[in-house]
């Protein structure tokens, strides 16, 4: 069961960058929580947080296989990362990007941390059959 960082618990970050590279393989099944939880910023920036997926875990591809709404404040969200769809990836890592506008000093400055979790084959057919039972 995979359960790890994708980028650590209260990383300061003030730039574009990329966490760790996650082997994924290992996995039962192919569904992942990914949480972003951001605890500080200063104010008017913005972050961008993506997933992307390689088969080797040293080629990219430039395009993310998943990522979270652009973010302004603190807060905790979780995105649904489904490999299924995605047979070759093996590996994962996080990217972020930062940006700042307005007043005071240039320079983005946020708090976060990535965290990846596998969600068991078994809870994932019983949230899928409980969301179709729903609409």
């Amino acid at each position: 069961m995979i359960d790890t960082d994708l980028v650590g618990e209260k990383t300061i970050v003030t730039g574009k960058g990329d966490g760790p590279t996650v082997e994924v393989s290992s996995a039962a099944g192919r569904a992942f929580l990914v949480t972003l939880e951001i605890t500080r910023i200063i104010e008017q920036e913005s972050l961008d947080v993506s997933i992307h997926g390689s088969a080797d875990g040293a080629t990219w591809g430039a395009k993310a296989i998943a990522a979270f709404p652009q973010k302004f404040y603190c807060e905790q969200s979780p995105l649904l990362l489904d490999l299924t769809a995605h047979p070759d990836v093996k590996f994962v890592r996080a990217h972020w990007e930062v940006a700042r506008w307005g007043r005071g000093v240039e320079t983005p400055m946020f708090e976060f941390g990535v965290r990846l979790k596998e969600v068991p084959a078994d809870v994932l057919r019983e949230a899928t059959a409980e969301a179709k039972a729903l609409a």
